[in-house]
């Protein structure tokens, strides 16, 4: 089968793979559409970041790169391996893509299990990715989706990205929130937070994206950086308070500066985006104004919630898919467009057999 593999850095080659064995305890998936992530992006600017560079395989999966990508997969279950009776074949599922020892609890007792040593993910550390035409995944990792459309339902777990981080936020229904960065896991948090009755604010210099933004209604306020002082814009938005929460969806300096500056006393900023080279920080400003500054990583026991706001209604996913394609046109068509005019797309899809 054909697949997107990751060599190295500014290296990526669709090739032939052998197929997938299903396992016992293992579910056999054929893709339906996969998502390009901010994080392959990453991986093809400066990595190898998640990927184990080739000669030093990870600890747990055991590979090292050449490794197929793409973690933000849906499809449709072709097999089922021994000992799994909960699911069948036909159903509409996407992969939740952790890879974590066998002896991580991942049950909803555990809230941490994303934190566990040496995590990665499926698609970016081993274990097959959905940049290809099949994968097979231990039962624990596949969510079933019912009718949600497969096409919408590879943005589930991008969503459940912007869910976890508006947990870590602690924020709740009246606050106010200010994000920067109108990419797919900006406006995909900010759909959360709408859901939760909470007022947002984007930021974002991409016309397109703002569009988008305020297309969506995920958005009240949309900002240009380029043309308005942000901190100005929002403290006349909140009497002069700032924000209650912040998230930072872009890895660009002047964006976490910003969020420090109109995030409001004791507020809470969230750092969602994946960073490819350090950061600053303006540690006297934190001090002065007591705030929180709050890391967040994926999601951990999201995806039933998550699945549940799209399936609702509560977000509408269809808006944010600007564009799929073929597997053969992931470097030019993909990843080319994400990287060098970002400003015309905001999730592209890949449809493994088109």
């Amino acid at each position: 089968m054909k697949a997107a593999r990751y060599h190295d850095r500014g290296d990526i080659r669709i090739e032939e793979v052998p197929e997938p064995v299903v396992a016992p305890g293992t579910v056999g998936i054929e893709v339906a559409f996969c998502g390009i992530c901010g994080t392959d992006l990453h991986e093809y600017l400066d990595g190898p970041i998640f990927v184990p560079p080739h000669g030093h395989p990870h600890p747990i999966s055991g590979e090292a790169a050449p490794i197929t990508l793409g973690h933000e997969m849906s499809g449709t279950v072709y097999a089922l391996g021994e000992g799994v009776d909960d699911l069948a074949v036909g159903d509409s599922v996407v992969v939740e893509p952790y890879i974590v020892r066998d002896d991580v609890d991942t049950s909803t007792a555990n809230d941490s299990y994303h934190l566990s040593p040496d995590m990665n993910f499926i698609g970016l550390g081993g274990r097959g990715g959905g940049l290809s035409e099949r994968i097979v995944v231990q039962r624990r990792w596949v969510h079933p989706v019912g009718d949600l459309p497969l096409d919408e339902a590879a943005l589930i777990e991008p969503l459940a990205v912007g869910y976890h981080a508006f947990q870590r936020s602690g924020g709740s229904a009246g606050d106010v929130a200010l994000i920067t960065g109108a990419g797919p896991i900006g406006l995909l948090t900010a759909a959360v937070l709408r859901a939760e009755g909470i007022t947002v604010i984007i930021s974002e210099p991409s016309p397109l994206r703002r569009r988008k933004a305020l297309e969506t209604g995920v958005a009240q306020h949309v900002l240009d950086p380029t043309t308005q002082d942000v901190v100005a814009e929002v403290l006349a938005l909140t009497d002069g308070v700032g924000a209650d929460i912040a998230f930072e969806a872009t890895s660009v300096q002047p964006a976490l500066d910003t969020l420090v500056e109109a995030t409001k006393p004791r507020g809470v900023v969230v750092v969602v985006s994946i960073w490819g080279h350090r950061g600053e920080l303006d540690v006297q400003k934190l001090v002065l104004k007591e705030l929180d500054l709050r890391g967040t990583i994926a999601y951990v026991n999201s995806h039933p919630a998550t699945i549940a706001l799209a399936r609702e209604g509560k977000v509408d996913l269809k808006p944010f898919i600007t564009g799929v394609i073929g597997l053969d046109e992931l470097v030019d068509a993909g990843f080319d467009t994400l990287i060098h005019r970002n400003e015309t797309a905001v999730k592209i899809l890949v449809d493994p057999r088109r």
